[in-house]
């Protein structure tokens, strides 16, 4: 069975760093390219990072200069590296694999969620 396991939320204060992990069967990893969402309570469920097998990576705005992506073929494991986080980041954060480098397209792969919360 395909999945996708995640690691590594957390609480942390403004200006914090913590580092998520999502690990994969090797069909999906080495097919996909893999990222992360993420939903704040009350809002949609929005884009945050992608990353493609040839290490090219994508960013949403609102994270460039404060997250990376990275990826290591083998542990087929991705990594999401937030650093400088602030309460706006805080949200349950979702490993995903997709077609795209926003992730759209493909098998409905999701993870099962990972809180990260950010708070004084």
């Amino acid at each position: 069975q395909e999945q996708l396991v995640e690691s590594g939320g957390g609480s942390v204060q403004p200006g914090g760093s913590l580092r998520l992990s999502c690990a994969a069967s090797r069909n999906i990893f080495r097919v996909f390219a893999m990222g992360w969402y993420r939903q704040a309570p009350g809002k949609q469920r929005e884009f945050v990072a992608a990353i493609n097998s040839g290490g090219v990576a994508n960013y949403a705005d609102s994270v460039k200069g404060r997250f990376t992506i990275s990826r290591d073929n083998a542990k087929n494991t991705v990594y999401l590296q937030m650093n400088n986080l602030n309460p706006e980041d805080t949200a349950v954060y979702y490993c995903k694999a997709g077609v795209t480098m926003t992730l759209n397209l493909g098998p409905n792969y999701w993870g099962q969620g990972t809180q990260v919360t950010v708070s004084s």
